[in-house]
């Protein structure tokens, strides 16, 4: 189980201080690629090799409490669930061992037409490796 740790900038926060809510959303997008690299599945390699990509199909986000401008994030990723044409994905952020965002994104899986296809036997088994158990990046 590997450790990612995000700082918060300037750039991430609002006048006073405070992260921009948008920004949870690009940490656990981080997140989630990382999470994949970890068993050897690069988006780009998907996307050349199987002509299909992920997108987000929804979101469903929970902020508890902000973060601030320094502070040193960490986000789970676990893959709950890999449909036929689908991944569910639930990622939280803590910030010094405290839940302060949730969220459960439910990832489709598209050609580069756009058209929903299924997903390849070859990415299931290495999805499978994270859906398993709890990956920490």
């Amino acid at each position: 189980m590997e450790n990612y740790f995000c700082k918060v900038y300037y750039e991430d926060t609002d006048a006073g201080g405070i992260v921009y809510y948008a920004n949870y959303l690009k940490y656990i997008e981080r997140a989630r690629t990382e999470t994949l690299g970890t068993v050897g599945l690069f988006q780009n390699k998907i996307k050349d090799q199987l002509n299909i990509i992920f997108v987000v199909r929804s979101i469903f986000a929970e902020y508890m409490k902000p973060a601030k401008l320094d502070d040193i994030l960490e986000v789970t990723t676990n893959f709950i669930k890999l449909g036929m044409v689908s991944i569910v994905v639930e990622q939280e952020i803590f910030l010094k061992k405290t839940k302060i965002f949730g969220a459960k994104v439910k990832l489709g899986i598209i050609d580069l037409n756009g058209k929903p296809k299924k997903l390849p036997s070859t990415l299931r088994l290495k999805l499978e490796k994270l859906s398993k158990k709890s990956i920490k990046i």
